[in-house]
């Protein structure tokens, strides 16, 4: 029940908040996105964004609404990862965290530090600091996650510019599986979905011969899934 403007329950109960994870890739590494806490607990210590849900509000909105306060990331493709309910994961009280994991093309968008943060950075996942709370658990897990779905759902295009070359995806695929891929059988697989669209241009810039440039076809890859399509690496 309400009274006078506080909430009052007759048994404890315990405080909920959002974390997210935000992969990246750059440069042929795999990246995640941390903030640098500029309130206690943990303060001056990396973190992953997120917060506490508030009364009128769902876990995913709280996780979109924290990440645009906190590092200015918005309208990017997210998903739920899972619930941290550890009961010591916060020293201030009982705290059960909904986790997200995102993937964004860092050239898409410009981070910049916001609410309770004094710095938001890019930090290579073989690069990673000690970070507050349990959220090297968190980025973990994600980090499992995110090498499993690659496998069977497309969602790596989201780490890659609107326009990408085949070198560009077989990096990608073999640094979030962590493995060598054979590199003929990898290309004659993905142009066998004939889900890349061609885009009769070549990458500037290059050494020796420029490679194809491609595109991600998002409408029919929707359009064969409908139909029963199945994707795997």
């Amino acid at each position: 029940m309400e009274q006078q403007g506080k909430y009052i329950y007759e048994y404890p109960r315990p405080a909920v908040t959002t974390d997210c994870v935000i992969f990246g890739f750059d440069k042929g590494e795999l990246k995640v996105l941390l903030i640098e806490r500029g309130i206690k607990p943990y303060s001056g210590k990396w973190a992953l964004p997120g917060g506490f849900i508030d009364m009128d509000e769902d876990s995913e909105t709280c996780a979109k609404r924290k990440l645009v306060q906190e590092t200015g990331l918005e309208n990017i493709y997210m998903e739920q990862l899972y619930t941290f309910s550890a009961v010591e994961r916060d020293p201030r009280y009982r705290v059960i965290s909904i986790a997200y994991y995102a993937l964004v093309n860092l050239s898409d968008y410009n981070a910049q530090a916001g609410t309770d943060t004094t710095c938001v950075k890019w930090f290579a996942i073989s690069d990673v600091p000690e970070l507050a709370f349990d959220h090297a658990k968190i980025l973990d897990m994600a980090k499992e996650r995110l090498k499993g779905k690659i496998k069977y759902q497309p969602i790596g295009f989201e780490l890659l510019p609107e326009k990408f070359t085949m070198p560009d995806l077989h990096c990608l695929y073999e640094t979030v599986l962590q493995t060598e891929l054979d590199n003929r059988n990898f290309r004659k697989k993905i142009l066998g979905y004939n889900l890349l669209i061609d885009l009769n241009e070549q990458q500037r810039g290059a050494r020796n011969r420029a490679p194809k440039l491609y595109s991600f076809d998002k409408e029919r890859y929707e359009e064969l899934t409908k139909a029963g399509f199945y994707f795997e690496i």
